[in-house]
């Protein structure tokens, strides 16, 4: 199966639970080989547990894991050639960046005699080895930037210089995936920004197939080939970021990626159409006349017109380039979101009444399961 070759990583069917609460339902991915995969979702949506489960340091209940084309679902994590870095960075304290770059290669290539300062010297090529294990350190440490700080102790790096030392030693030892739990979240926000670059960069240079778990959105949109979103233990959906952006296939999805959150407003069908209230949408749906229905607008897809939605300004967030307006449609009673260019928006302010036109091209629908239903934007023109 040419997903499987390489480098690839295929799961399927993964199944876990804790007790009588079923923690992953029937999970199933497949990774290209160097392909850099975001897992994304809510706390508590079972990614770290499959991350775990990938890695050999948890046991699936059923299901199977695909390394490179190998079945190592019953390996233990030492035999299954990944590197795991995770949100605490797990450094030795003790030990300086070279020495904590290098454990993993030392480890790997030095007899338990070889780790012992007074005896190492007897072993013949004991000295070519730790040549070699030294230059691929200098080598991770140029890369990710640390050589001028290969003498220092973990406690005396910023927080943004540990993370790239966990990194690079995950890096050293060439393995066939990364798995990343988190490795950010206890960077702050002027750092997180510059070490997702990082990784980023990282990874087109080594070429890894590499899972991160976030619960960002904004790092799994900006950082990955593709995003898989999860939710209560399962697989709502897999694609890249602009096709779960554009194109969620759940309503959950929907509401979960995109920040302002997607604006959404309980609509039904007619024999004509769409309506909202007693407005008459430009939108038409296969599904049967009274059908209830969500429909979904981001707020880029709200715009200031003389016709339209008539709402009431509740708030305006001034985003420099940029102004969210909060504000209320009278009836039906809700609220909508709309992101305006600051030329447009500049003389706005709270109570005004005004009308919002909406690009009915990029709306989207979802029935009363929170599946998506395919819809298209009719030529009418809404008057309202």
């Amino acid at each position: 199966m040419s997903g499987e070759a390489g480098r690839a990583i295929l799961i399927e069917g993964i199944e876990k639970a804790f007790g009588k609460t079923r923690i992953l339902k029937g999970v199933c991915l497949n990774l290209r080989e160097g392909e850099f995969l975001s897992l994304v979702g809510p706390s508590g949506c079972g990614k770290t547990t499959l991350l775990r489960i990938i890695a050999g340091l948890e046991s699936a209940d059923a299901g199977s894991v695909r390394i490179g084309g190998k079945d190592v679902t019953r390996l233990r994590a030492a035999d299954r050639d990944i590197a795991m870095v995770f949100q605490n960075y797990a450094l030795y304290p003790h030990l300086s960046v070279a020495q904590n770059l290098a454990v993993p290669l030392v480890m790997r290539r030095l007899s338990s005699l070889e780790r012992v300062p007074l005896l190492r010297h007897l072993v013949p090529g004991h000295a070519q080895r730790r040549s070699a294990i030294n230059a691929q350190v200098q080598q991770a440490a140029e890369m990710l930037r640390l050589g001028h700080l290969l003498h220092r102790r973990p406690a005396e790096l910023s927080g943004g210089q540990r993370q790239r030392v966990a990194l690079g030693r995950a890096l050293v030892r060439q393995p066939s995936a990364f798995l990343m739990d988190e490795p950010l979240s206890n960077l702050d926000a002027e750092l997180r920004a510059g070490t997702r670059r990082e990784i980023v960069e990282l990874h087109r240079r080594a070429g890894v197939t590499t899972i991160y778990v976030t619960h960002d959105q904004v790092e799994a949109m900006t950082m990955s080939d593709r995003v898989a979103v999860m939710m209560e233990g399962e697989l709502l959906q897999l694609g890249t970021p602009r096709e779960v952006y554009e194109n969620p296939a759940d309503l959950r999805v929907a509401g979960f990626l995109g920040s302002p959150r997607i604006n959404t407003l309980p609509v039904c069908s007619a024999p004509d159409g769409i309506r909202l209230g007693a407005l008459h949408l430009p939108l038409q749906a296969e599904v049967a006349p009274g059908a209830e229905l969500t429909l979904g607008l981001r707020p880029e897809a709200l715009h200031l017109a003389a016709e339209g939605l008539a709402v009431q300004i509740e708030h305006l967030e001034f985003l420099g380039a940029e102004v969210l307006l909060h504000a209320r449609l009278a009836a039906p009673d809700a609220r909508l979101t709309a992101r305006l260019p600051i030329a447009v928006a500049a003389q706005l302010q709270r109570g005004d009444a005004v009308h919002l036109r909406a690009d009915w091209s990029a709306a989207l629908l979802f029935g009363a399961d929170g599946a998506r239903i395919a819809s298209s934007a009719s030529e009418l023109c809404l008057n309202a």
